[in-house]
């Protein structure tokens, strides 16, 4: 059900390894060509654009797409006490995370006269995502939501993709949990157009629209499909992104002290959301493989999503992965840079510290990956596709800038006037040192 790749005897290069690790078939270039006339359109035609693309992809033409306010107070209050209880939980402990993250401003004294401060400014508005498709993601509404609030964002809009079965709008779970939030500026609309949207703004179409449905935003996060990537991708540098979401991961990194039934669990879970999904096992223990192995097909068979499950575990992002031993397993997930990475060895807190990249680690058996989609306090929209090797999960920086303040006295620029003038110089800029010395003249 799910291939082996066994390295064990290879001293692999950086570069053998990075090729070696599973990966997704998946190219946002392919999307390009089907994703910009969609983003023109909705620039020329704002709302109207989005009503007929809704009606082309998701066979719905929605009436609103702003949802009314009293929408989302009618989702909330039909909302099951249990589902709130736990969005409820999630928030507060989301909350305490994200706003622990926020950064103080610092002050450097350099000399009498010469100093630089730094603060952090959030940006004025942004436009998260909260994807439909397969499943229904309040919690990735909460992830957006809570850290943009503790970043101190003041203008918030949100969108998800409108749903057939509930008259246009998106999914009552996803409105409720903006209820909850206190986001009120929410929209049906879905894809690369809900992208374009934020991006660029959208004049509106009819009169519940208003002459503006939609101001642009400064940025935009929150994971979704292709068409979501390649839309993020093309509008990188109008509005800033905070990833290029690829297919959901999961890395496995354990020993002979490994849980086979655990593991297994784990690999499934991941392998649940998407026929895309990457489920990929770390082991130096044969015998935790073969285990794996002789489980799967009776734990997937079990499963409300077993074809779904079956296409993710069979397809060539996914694999059991031989090493010799817990430092060549490090280095295979180092080179592989999981979204979620799991520990499943002896001293797991120890081994956990020597990984580089993932985005986000989970620390032994108590420390699933579904504890962190949903309430562990850590953020679920994470680097995927190896970009942990230099991307971070989203979080409060997402959202701020940082900004120096540079306030010299006229005796600390004094000090300095001779050194500016000389590099100015040789720098062939001679007017930047005029600039301070005219200042002295």
């Amino acid at each position: 059900m799910i291939r082996r790749i066994d390295l064990r005897g290879q001293k692999l290069t950086r570069r053998e390894l990075l090729a070696a690790v599973p990966r997704a078939e998946f190219s946002v270039d392919e999307a390009f060509a089907a994703v910009r006339p969609i983003i023109a359109d909705v620039r020329e035609r704002g709302a109207l654009a989005l009503r007929d693309i809704a009606e082309k992809f998701d066979g719905v033409r929605p009436e609103h797409l702003r949802v009314p306010r009293e929408k989302l107070a009618a989702c909330l209050d039909a909302l099951d006490p249990l589902v709130r209880a736990g969005l409820e939980e999630s928030i507060v402990r989301v909350r305490k995370v994200h706003e622990d993250q926020v950064p103080p401003p610092h002050t450097t004294v350099l000399a009498d006269g010469a100093e630089v401060r730094q603060k952090y400014i959030p940006v004025e508005r942004v436009g998260l995502y909260a994807p439909g498709g397969l499943a229904v993601y309040p919690s990735s509404v909460i992830m957006n939501v809570v850290t943009a609030q503790a970043a101190g964002v003041q203008s918030i809009a949100l969108t998800s993709p409108p749903q057939a079965a509930f008259d246009g709008y998106p999914h009552p779970t996803i409105l409720a949990a903006c209820e909850l939030l206190g986001v009120d500026e929410v929209y049906s609309v879905g894809g690369a157009q809900a992208v374009a949207m934020f991006a660029y703004g959208a004049a509106g179409s009819d009169p519940s629209d208003g002459d503006v449905l939609c101001e642009p935003v400064d940025v935009i996060t929150g994971p979704g499909n292709i068409w979501v990537t390649a839309a993020k991708r093309l509008v990188n540098g109008v509005v800033g992104i905070d990833a290029e979401a690829g297919p959901t991961e999961i890395g496995i990194l354990a020993d002979d002290t490994a849980d086979a039934t655990l593991v297994t669990y784990d690999l499934i879970g991941q392998a649940e959301h998407d026929p895309l999904a990457a489920s990929v096992l770390v082991t130096p223990c044969v015998e935790l493989a073969d285990a794996v192995e002789a489980l799967l097909p009776g734990m997937v068979a079990a499963t409300k999503h077993a074809e779904r499950v079956t296409t993710a575990l069979t397809g060539p992002q996914s694999a059991m992965v031989i090493v010799d031993d817990l430092d060549q397993g490090l280095a295979v997930c180092d080179a592989y840079g999981a979204e979620h990475l799991e520990i499943h060895t002896a001293d797991a807190a120890a081994v956990a510290e020597r990984v580089r990249n993932a985005g986000a680690i989970f620390v032994g058996p108590w420390s699933p990956v579904s504890l962190g989609d949903y309430m562990a306090g850590s953020n679920h929209v994470l680097p995927t596709g190896g970009t942990a090797r230099f991307a971070s999960a989203l979080n409060v920086l997402s959202f701020l800038k940082a900004v120096d303040l540079i306030d010299y006295t006229k005796a600390g620029l004094k000090e300095l006037e001779d050194r500016i003038v000389a590099l100015a110089n040789d720098e062939d800029l001679p007017a930047h040192g005029e600039a301070v010395r005219g200042r002295f003249e």
